[in-house]
């Protein structure tokens, strides 16, 4: 099968198109034929060999991805062949075809595209964990989404307004502020320019933010928190900005609590909040709440320019990578 292959540790340069065995599924797994992925920041530190799990070498980088179902593992029963899904992958999804659990794959929405179903999978099941299990929102809550025209803030603010909160997305440029009010939040704040602790206690009368979805950290942590009101939770959910220290004085004075928020938890020890998370974000989808930001859409060949466009920054939402799109489900 042809694949964007990770032969030796290092910059996501030195990957390469190439030809690999098809993977083989065990037993609780299932085989699929990509039709579409989508770049994720995390590709990047897996292929640098930083990533929290280390494939063997070599191998296809590819954290999600959505397609059909070719062959079944042992003891596999929720699927079948020609089902049509989306999965979270432990990587792969540049390539062909790929191995995902079965546990970790979901049959499209009705009428979700393969594309939309790429740029689904991870970031808005990540994002609505940390929300509703570890973020506690609550409708007529305040939200503060960082990093808000990402793929998993885009999925953040969309998700904090099906459940009822008031957001308030932040980004860097004003360009990626214009998509996140074109996408949903109520309010947009520069944090390149603007004191965000100002604007966010501007915005909410003095009361500061309930809760905080921070895919960045850095030094937005330390703003971030300080916008938040009594009894504030600060959800971390990346560090692509580095990684913040948490300032245990400042939690206890207005009895805020800074929270970690990881998928991997959900799927090994709570995998009934898990399926939870995914009827509820069906049910959100079936009613129109939900609309995927694609930015671009590139095809295979391109894969390392479609991930340079995440380490860069200069994505709105999700890139999707078309593996096989003369396979695309039309909306």
């Amino acid at each position: 099968m042809q694949a964007l292959i990770c032969r030796n540790w290092g910059d996501i340069d030195t990957l390469e198109l190439g030809e690999m065995p098809s993977p083989v599924p065990g037993s609780g797994q299932v085989l699929l034929d990509i039709v579409a992925t989508s770049a994720n920041y995390a590709d990047a530190i897996m292929v640098a060999g930083n990533y929290q799990t280390k494939p063997e070498l070599p191998f296809a980088p590819g954290l999600e991805g959505a397609g059909l179902v070719v062959k079944l593992g042992d003891g596999v029963e929720n699927l079948k062949i020609g089902d049509p899904v989306m999965a979270k992958l432990a990587h792969g999804g540049f390539a062909e075809q790929a191995v995902a659990e079965a546990g970790e794959t979901w049959p499209l929405f009705d009428g979700m595209s393969f594309a939309d179903g790429a740029a689904f999978a991870v970031a808005y099941l990540s994002a609505h964990v940390a929300l509703r299990w570890q973020g506690r929102l609550e409708s007529g809550e305040t939200l503060l989404v960082l990093g808000a025209a990402g793929g998993s803030g885009m999925a953040a603010v969309e998700i904090g307004k099906a459940m009822g909160a008031r957001v308030i997305g932040a980004a860097s440029s004003e360009e990626k502020l214009q998509a996140i009010l074109q996408h949903g939040a109520d309010h947009a704040v520069n944090y390149s320019t603007d004191n965000m602790k100002e604007r966010v206690l501007e915005l909410t009368g003095g009361e500061g933010a309930d809760v905080c979805f921070d895919p960045v950290g850095g030094d937005l942590f330390d703003s971030a928190l300080s916008s938040l009101g009594w009894g504030g939770r600060h959800i971390h959910f990346g560090f692509v900005a580095g990684v913040p220290r948490v300032p245990a004085n400042r939690l206890l004075v207005k009895h805020r609590s800074a929270v970690g928020s990881s998928l991997r938890y959900f799927q090994s020890l709570r995998p009934d909040l898990l399926e939870q998370s995914m009827a509820e974000l069906r049910e959100a989808y079936g009613r129109g709440a939900f609309d995927p930001v694609i930015s671009h859409r590139m095809p295979l060949e391109k894969g390392v320019e479609a991930l340079r466009l995440l380490t860069e920054r200069k994505a709105v939402g999700k890139v999707v990578v078309e593996v096989a799109p003369g396979n695309e489900i039309k909306k």
